[in-house]
This record gives structure tokens, C-alpha cells and sequence, in this order.
């Protein structure tokens, strides 16, 4: 599926855990590359190629070790993603639940022009080191606090195509649909990745069009 406005949240169901079980990670990888349509120059499609997580290395045993007989973890090890159990006799299963890359995968959107829309904050002018903070603002003696804006140097991501795994159906597309840009030149595209997890990784890609 693809194109939907509200992704769905993350989808533990066929885990068949909790987010207690879970041990967390701090390290993902977003490969993805542009496909160029060779008829008409403007347009171009997005691959999603790889999606690695290294939440920790070589853990397994020490894990099964302290675990608690009738008590289960899930943990990734060298990027595959394992349920220890131990069960009241003290013995230990590994299972393993991921087996292939795009298993990570909750869903991923593509902003084809991710720095089209700057972030933007507003400060008041008498705040800082323009002045003093402002004080309180009497409305009906015609008060106000004048307010000016300033680029953060961020942009605000658009999801301008996505694709996601539901319950009935967990298969995921890994090529979005054309984009037309409106004239040549050269483009930023963000792909964002939520795993399932809930965790997002996002990888920029310079494309070249026309």
C-alpha cells in the first residue's frame, strides 16, 4: 500500500511481545538510491535498498545467562532481532524474529524537495539580547509584542509518498512512485524510515533532474 496521510503506529502484533521485553538500540543505517526515468528527464522514483540496526553486539548469552526461568527478552544481536526465553526447567530457546532486512521496517515516506520548506520560529523583538522580556500585554490599551522570524537552518519534512505494513497485509513496497519536480536543477530527498520500534532514521539524497 502507499500514499496513506496517517501512517499507522507501530506495529509490535507480530512480535507477539511488549515494549517491557524489549532492549533498545542506538545505531541505524538508511540506504536508498534514485531511480531516473530516461523519457522524461523531470521525473524520478526512490529505491529503498537497505535498512540495517546494530542495537548491540554479542549479548545473547550474557542475556540468557541472567534471565529468569519463565521470563523472555528481546534483543538484537549483529543486526538480527531475537526472542531468549527460559523456561521453568532452566531452559534456554532463542528465536529468531527478523530474517531478512525489510523485516525492520514499520513503513518509510519520501519528501522529494526536503529543504522547499524551511523551518521558521518566531521570537519577540524585546526578548534576548534585542531587550528586555516583554511584560504583560494590556489588549485593550492597544499593547502588542512585535514578533519576528528566524530560519532554524532544519526544514520541515513532508511525506509526499509512503508506503506501510498493515496487519492483513505485511508486504512492503520498496520503490515509490514517480515524482515530476517543475523544472531542472538540483534537489535534496529525504527518506525516512520508522522501524518497529517506532524509532525514525532519515537518510538525505542529492539527486540531479532535467
Amino acid at each position: 500500500m502507499a500514499q496513506r496521510l496517517n501512517p499507522p503506529g507501530v506495529i509490535f502484533h507480530w512480535l507477539n511481545t511488549s515494549r517491557s521485553e524489549l532492549r533498545f538500540a542506538d545505531v541505524a543505517y538508511v540506504e536508498a538510491n534514485p531511480r531516473y526515468d530516461q523519457k522524461d528527464k523531470l521525473s524520478l522514483s526512490i529505491e529503498l535498498t537497505d535498512f540495517s540496526i546494530y542495537y548491540s553486539q554479542g549479548i545473547v548469552d550474557e542475556l540468557a545467562h541472567g534471565l529468569k526461568e519463565g521470563k523472555s527478552e528481546v534483543v538484537c544481536d549483529a543486526g538480527t532481532l531475537f526472542k531468549v526465553s527460559k523456561d521453568k526447567q532452566g531452559v534456554v530457546t532463542r528465536t529468531t524474529l527478523t530474517k531478512q532486512w525489510t523485516d525492520w521496517v514499520d513503513y518509510w515516506a519520501v519528501d522529494f524537495d526536503c529543504e522547499s520548506r524551511p523551518e521558521i520560529i518566531h521570537f519577540a523583538k524585546s526578548m534576548g539580547l534585542a531587550g528586555e522580556l516583554p511584560g504583560v500585554v494590556d489588549v485593550e490599551a492597544g499593547e502588542f509584542i512585535e514578533f519576528e522570524e528566524r530560519r532554524t537552518g532544519s526544514f520541515i519534512f513532508e511525506n509526499e509518498w509512503q508506503s506501510f505494513r498493515t496487519r492483513k497485509d505485511r508486504s512492503l513496497e520498496l520503490i515509490s512512485a514517480p515524482h515530476i519536480y517543475p523544472k531542472p536543477g538540483r534537489y535534496t530527498v529525504a527518506v525516512k524510515v520508522i522501524d518497529i520500534f517506532g524509532n525514525d532514521t532519515m537518510a538525505l539524497i542529492p539527486v540531479s533532474v532535467g
